[in-house]
């Protein structure tokens, strides 16, 4: 054999096994990268090859390609490039909007080649507001004000019509779009809830409205209608003008959802899908946010939903999502949705998602399911549709709930099967038809990436004649064994090493399983998750939960061990004076820590000064203090401060805790409903308003107490609030604390003094009012030492007598003597109290003694007065991985690995043959 044939030999087998690549990479290469940005209520421009998007309280982001977002701006404060002076640059605005932030703001780019940014403000609790023009030669700013152009909310002048401004007619000047039409025209539409969405022409040279408008012309809504967010669209395609509004509650419980009408001229009228009007999509005379008046307008795009999940690839759902914008670009025939959106479990955390839209062939829009990540219409071919779906039915309602996924297949004979049935068909190269349960929905089949499954996979869009979307990602296919298992692997408690409060026990699993539970001790922890905890001075108990996954024949079992801490006595744990340090003065827990301008960033400087007791501690706006972590441990709390504020920042907390990211408590001096004062929790949303707000440069008690879901909030002694239904985040005793830093907002800026931290109490009216009056400290115990004392009762209450090794009446004399000593802590007021107290317990615990073992035992040496020895802490890390029974015997190679296998071997037989074929080959010739 000659080099050069065994060379050419090598590179052929080399070829063949590269014919078989290894997937995970393939796939790995496919993946989008997502960069996310915060910006509510985005409206967007495109810029040259840049996108921006300008939105409420100064926000602003831009992309180059729809898909990575980079913040560019946020907050109104000194510094924002957009405009860095605004409180003094719109200080007419402010004033009359009662108000410091601004709302959604619009920009777009006039003949003269300037940028004109559209801005409002409103007091929030009442249609008080001021809206305005601001001009930039740069997109990106900074912008100069030209002034305000429209009010609302005023009481004592006329309205901008002449008349006496009705709320109830006249709309809240907020939430513009500025548009050109198909004739050149320049035009604004506007409007949020009161009297309803109106539009009016535009001066293009002056950017300002035409005298003599009034409001301009009204297009729909009224009687506080929760109707906002409109945004006007011209297609080239249709002919029409869509009219896109968002209808609900902005927030991640108001059912905020999208919808759109159409008109053939821009200033309407627009009508829906079945051909309402929308002139007529309001409340009755006299209601205020009636929404079951308005559900049935318009076509619904979007709203609350959620599809079935495999944590290996992320969720995917969305709460409240609206108040968008849309982008046609001519370059690509592509059209865009552009809104933001919170998500499930997730409080009001926003960001910007961008999905692309289409027409149907009634010439209504309908949304791809998943955000946007460069994928364009193609022909489908029909055997690539047939498999199982994820369907979602958006319905028309206004609602929090969310829409869960249902599973359904599109079979090959062409009917749909599963929670929901019908037919299904396509229709030239995309075009989707199905039919569900007596309606008729027509859109899209396409190809998108599924970050529900991690690949990419075929996905449907649809909307019916009765403006209803729905929506289909194409599912695994997997058997029901395997969604057993994936379900299993899945199925997680959390941390359950030190449980507190009831625990949410999953009863549905992936693609239709079903999971039930049991439990060893159902008065501990029931089959629904109810935890009844230990009382005060028992010991912690250990639960085994059990769920049993199932899906038709297919089975399984996995436990998770769950210890219910015992409740414990209510005391005062934490007490700051900031008197030149950051020690605690009960001598409970450790000093706070100095950090940076965020709860997890470093840095950071507290100095000490002149407080409202003593010394105080110095917040910068660039610094704040850590706390120790699980100060509060029960759904019964109190937290007092004294705050003496020098800037007030929207946003900016002063307490701070969080058992997560997501689940918090936040006391903030300036919240971001109305600016007041108030006490807010993230994930499960509440907002404590106190209806004022608290004032700069003086000093301000505060104090909030929570008790089994029931949130006060006092403001110098007296009540401003209290609601039921505060959601229990203290879950365990690893939540973290912190003052004047969270892990998002502006920092704060003042001096604190004073902060008391009460766990498993709530303090009354009373004793607050009493503490604000005199300054003393309720229910302060002794300044005497007693962690030798705690120590010593968690140390006694290792011991176990579960088998009978002590005898009864020393064991019970130890229970006595640890009920005992954990009822002096608080009473103990001198060392002589303290020596007494150990002494007793230790007594106890020297005292246990081993039951005397029968003569045939296998080890005569033991001894009933032995000294007994603790048992080993249940709380064992290793018992929380869960116990699992195993369904199959033996362990299967995972898919790639398999996949890589085959090939490789492939590779190789058909290396070996080529090696053969050229010897024999070479053989033959010889022989001629």
């Amino acid at each position: 054999m000659t080099k050069n044939r065994a060379i050419r030999i090598l590179v052929w087998g080399i070829m063949l096994v590269l014919l078989f690549p290894f997937p995970a990479i393939a796939k790995a290469e496919n993946n989008p990268t997502f960069q996310n940005a915060s910006v509510h209520d985005p409206s967007i421009i495109k810029v040259k090859d840049t996108f921006y998007v300008f939105g409420s309280h100064l926000a602003a982001a831009k992309s180059n390609n729809l898909i990575s977002w980079e913040q560019i701006a946020d907050g109104v404060h000194p510094g924002n490039p957009l405009i860095p002076n605004a409180l003094e640059e719109m200080k007419e605005t402010f004033e009359w909007a009662e108000s410091e932030t601004f709302w959604a703001t619009d920009v777009i780019q006039l003949e003269d080649g300037r940028f004109y940014m559209y801005y409002n403000s409103s007091r929030g609790d009442s249609p008080r507001s001021a809206m305005g023009v601001a001009v930039a030669d740069n997109v990106e700013g900074p912008y100069k004000d030209l002034g305000i152009i429209l009010k609302s909310g005023m009481v004592k002048e006329p309205s901008e019509d002449g008349t006496p401004y009705d709320a109830t007619d006249h709309p809240n000047v907020v939430d513009p779009h500025v548009f050109f039409d198909e004739q050149g025209k320049l035009w604004m539409v506007y409007g949020s809830y009161s009297g309803g969405i109106y539009i009016l022409e535009i001066d293009p040279k002056t950017a300002k409205p035409y005298p003599d408008q009034g409001y301009g012309k009204k297009l729909l809504g009224a009687n506080h209608s929760r109707i906002e967010g409109p945004y006007i669209q011209y297609s080239a395609e249709t002919g029409y003008y869509y009219l896109f509004l968002s209808f609900g509650g902005l927030d991640s419980v108001g059912g905020y959802n999208l919808r759109v009408a159409r008109s053939e001229n821009p200033d309407g009228p627009y009508f829906d899908s079945e051909g309402n009007n929308m002139i007529d999509a309001h409340g009755p005379e006299g209601s205020f946010f009636d929404d079951k008046a308005i559900e049935p307008f318009g076509v619904k795009l979007i709203g609350n939903f959620t599809f079935q999940s495999y944590k290996d690839h992320g969720t995917e759902g969305y709460v409240s999502p609206g108040h968008n914008s849309t982008f046609y670009d001519k370059e690509t025939g592509k059209s865009f949705n552009i809104f933001h959106t919170r998500f499930p479990n997730k409080g009001e955390r926003h960001e910007i998602r961008v999905h692309q839209m289409f027409m149907n062939e009634d010439g209504w829009p309908v949304m791809a399911p998943y955000r946007y990540t460069g994928e364009k219409l193609k022909k489908i071919h029909q055997k690539d549709i047939i498999g199982n779906y994820q369907f979602i039915n958006h319905e028309k309602d206004i609602s929090a709930d969310l829409k869960k996924a249902q599973n359904i297949t599109l079979k090959d004979d062409g009917t749909i099967s599963g929670e929901r049935t019908g037919t299904w068909e396509l229709k030239d190269d995309y075009t989707a038809i199905l039919k569900i349960e007596g309606n008729t929905y027509k859109g899209v089949f396409l190809e998108q990436w599924n970050s529900v499954a991690g690949s990419e996979g075929i996905v449907f869009t649809a909307l019916s004649n009765e403006g209803k979307s729905i929506w289909g990602i194409r599912d695994l296919d997997r058997s029901d064994e395997e969604i057993v298992e994936l379900t299993k692997k899945e199925l997680d408690l959390g941390d359950t090493s030190e449980v507190t409060s009831d625990l949410t026990l999953q009863t549905d699993g992936i693609s239709g399983a079903k999971v039930t539970w049991e439990s060893s001790h159902p008065k501990i922890i029931s089959t629904e998750g109810k935890v009844i905890r230990p009382a005060a001075g028992e010991k912690d108990q250990e639960v085994t939960l059990t769920a049993t996954i199932s899906k038709g024949e297919a089975k399984a079992t996995k436990s998770f061990i769950v210890t219910v801490l015992a409740e414990v006595e209510g005391k005062l744990v934490a007490h700051y004076s900031f008197d030149g340090d950051l020690e605690d003065q009960t001598n409970h827990v450790d000093a706070g820590k100095v950090v940076g301008e965020q709860i997890n960033l470093p840095g950071g400087k507290i100095p000490f000064t002149d407080g409202k007791f003593g010394q105080a501690a110095q917040f910068d706006g660039s610094s704040g203090i850590l706390l120790p972590e699980g100060l509060i441990h029960d759904d019964s709390y109190t937290v007092s401060l004294w705050l003496n504020p020098e800037e007030l920042t929207e946003f900016t907390t002063t307490f701070f805790g969080a058992q997560t990211e997501e689940q918090w408590v936040s006391l903030v001096p300036r919240g971001p409903v109305n600016g007041e004062t108030m006490v807010w929790s993230g994930e499960e949303w509440f907002d404590g308003n106190t209806g004022m707000t608290i004032p700069s440069s003086e000093w301000s008690h505060l104090a909030f107490t929570v008790e089994e879901g029931t949130l006060n909030v006092y403001i110098n002694g007296e009540k401003k609030f209290s609601d039921s239904g505060f959601p229990n985040v203290f879950t365990s005793k690893k939540a973290i604390f912190s003052l004047g830093v969270n892990y998002w907002d502006q920092a704060y800026k003042g001096l604190m003094d004073e902060l008391l931290v009460y766990n498993s109490i709530a303090l009354s009216e009373e004793q607050i009012s009493t503490y604000f009056k005199t300054g003393e400290i309720p229910l302060q115990a002794s300044s005497i030492d007693v962690s030798e004392l705690e120590k010593l009762i968690e140390k006694a209450k290792q011991y176990a007598n579960e088998d009978g090794q002590y005898t009864k009446e020393s064991f019970q004399a130890l229970q006595e003597a640890i009920t005992e000593a954990e009822s002096a802590l608080p009473t103990i007021k001198s060392e002589e109290d303290l020596k007494k107290a150990i002494q007793s317990l230790d007594t106890a615990i020297k005292g246990l003694k081993l039951v005397e073992k029968k003569p045939d035992t296998k080890d005569p040496e033991t001894n009933g007065d032995k000294d007994a020895v603790p048992i080993k802490d249940k709380n064992d890390p290793d018992k929380n991985k869960g116990k699992e029974e195993k369904q199959k015997k033996g362990k299967e190679l995972p898919n790639t690995a398999t996949f890589m296998y085959s090939s490789m071997v492939i590779g190789l037989l058909l290396f070996i043959s080529g090696i053969i074929w050229f010897y024999v080959r070479r053989k033959v010739s010889m022989r001629k």
